[in-house]
């Protein structure tokens, strides 16, 4: 089985954020792979990836530049579909689909134990530091990150 890594702890714990604060399921996933794919770019300097189409990762293309969403102090660009809150970067839309692939397909059958995990783990901490990109980089997923990796992907082989 494939492990969890830290992508997508931080897509889970981000997704977990932003369900709590508000968005509906569906626009959490979003944001949850969003910030996750943000962080990723970040780390690399935002470079070595290509918007035009990576084959297989079901993300859509948008066709118009939209505006912009805040959660907290954290930005994200956002679209909506078929009446859905999502959000893009690198002019591609992070769908459901996307977060199932990319995220959701690492824990397998533990998937929803691990969601409802991450809800108990987020709700625990002050909405001031949800509200703070930095505060929960730092707070929330940062003292933690590795831990769930590995107990996930752990939990993941066994199920």
């Amino acid at each position: 089985m494939m492990t969890v890594g830290r992508f997508q702890v931080m897509s889970l714990l981000q997704a977990a954020r932003a369900y709590a604060l508000g968005l509906p399921l569906e626009s959490a996933y979003s944001w949850g792979l969003n910030r996750a794919i943000f962080i990723a770019a970040a780390k690399r300097g935002f470079k070595g990836g290509s918007t035009s189409g990576e084959g297989g990762t079901g993300a859509r293309k948008t066709s118009k530049r939209e505006g912009t969403y805040m959660l907290g102090d954290d930005m994200a660009f956002k679209t909506e579909i078929d009446g859905v809150l999502l959000f893009t970067i690198g002019g591609r839309v992070q769908t459901k689909e996307e977060f199932d692939k990319r995220v959701k397909a690492r824990f397998g059958k533990i998937f929803p134990e691990a969601w409802k995990e991450a809800l108990r783990y987020i709700k625990g901490f002050d909405k001031d530091v949800l509200l703070s990109s930095e505060g929960f980089f730092r707070d929330v997923y940062r003292p933690v990150r590795d831990e769930l990796a590995e107990k996930w992907s752990a939990a993941s082989d066994q199920a």
